[in-house]
């Protein structure tokens, strides 16, 4: 047996053992360590090559009581795991977010609304400390989370536009979107132009802006206030969804040639639909989604939709909050909501 294997395993280095290698005082390193004000350069490089030399990891549970912060953001989906899991759009959005909190050293931790008693236990996590901030998105009308997040001051970025009571008051809401109302009208005069003239929408939940954004948009398209109610249905945002609403509208407007659906998982299930009851695409029924996510891409014949960059949009709601806490590069700054345009993209389906 050495020397070393008798002594037992080896101990990591101590903060004094830096400071020591550094030259500096214990004090001085911790400010190094935690990015404290008042140390020049040169003993700060000292400090930091110290830290490789000897590989000393700092303690968490230390630095959170020196600076206060846990290094940690919540990304709350006001959705069960199952759809999370199943949608691409969830999967897009969430890259872009742990990318930007990766690179600002930020741990992401994932919670779910899987039933109706979790509002309770997300809102008890949120107020415990246990992160410095959160990012919320696909919440529906009534959701308690954004008064919970109020309640215990904790910084907040939302993904979609804000409507509910109060969030047009001063300080209004931080939110990142896409202009969605202006998204959908693309879409559908695109179908006009084309010559389509009995044009149905598959929308998502109506409790939700981008749903709503997105049907008003629609109708603008037309230029009628009360569209036919033939020609609305309800896709939940979901494949299935999709499949039923298209189902429900040729059954009661079968004479339809075109619509307009409102996410590319929807209209992947929609496109099943009308395969199966042999309508032709575009032949006889155009079809727009909107996304440009992977069902447009794997869609036959491919889909023509509405692109929004959902990656960037995450990128962006982790930047905003980076902001906020002070992590970012551009930390004071005035802080703003951001909308990002919408762009459609062509393809065979219309």
């Amino acid at each position: 047996m050495t020397t070393s294997e008798a002594s037992g395993p080896r101990r990591p280095p101590t903060l004094e053992a830096v400071a020591a290698r550094a030259g500096v005082s214990r004090a001085t390193v911790s400010r190094v360590v935690n990015g404290g004000p008042g140390v020049r350069d040169a003993v700060r490089e000292r400090v930091r090559r110290a830290v490789d030399e000897l590989g000393y990891v700092p303690n968490s549970a230390a630095r959170s009581l020196v600076t206060r912060r846990t290094g940690a953001v919540a990304v709350v989906i006001g959705e069960p795991e199952t759809r999370v899991f199943s949608d691409p759009f969830f999967g897009r959005q969430l890259r872009g977010i742990s990318r930007e909190l990766s690179a600002a050293d930020t741990q992401l931790l994932l919670l779910f609304v899987q039933h109706r008693d979790d509002y309770a236990r997300i809102g008890r996590y949120l107020a415990a400390g246990h992160v410095d901030g959160a990012l919320m998105f696909s919440l529906h009308g009534g959701d308690p989370l954004p008064a919970m997040a109020e309640r215990c001051r904790l910084p907040t970025v939302y993904g979609g536009r804000p409507d509910w009571p109060g969030a047009d008051r001063a300080p209004r809401p931080l939110f990142v979107d896409t202009d969605n109302r202006d998204g959908a009208r693309q879409a559908v005069r695109h179908l006009l132009d084309r010559g389509r003239r009995r044009i149905a929408v598959i929308t998502g939940p109506l409790d939700q802006t981008s749903a709503l954004d997105r049907l008003d948009g629609y109708r603008d398209a037309l230029g009628v206030a009360d569209p036919d109610p033939r020609l609305i249905a309800d896709g939940g945002f979901t494949a299935e969804g999709g499949e039923r609403a298209m189902a429900r509208l040729l059954a009661a407007a079968p004479d339809l040639d075109a619509v307009f659906v409102c996410s590319d998982l929807m209209a992947s299930g929609a496109l099943r639909t009308l395969r199966a009851q042999g309508r032709r695409v575009p032949g006889d029924v155009a079809v727009v989604g909107y996304d440009d996510l992977e069902p447009a891409a794997w869609a036959d014949p491919p889909l023509t939709t509405v692109r929004q960059d959902v990656e960037e949009m995450g990128r962006l709601m982790a930047r905003l909050l980076l902001r906020w806490l002070g992590a970012g590069p551009e930390a004071g700054e005035e802080l703003a909501p951001v909308v990002t345009a919408a762009r459609l993209v062509v393809r065979e389906s219309s």
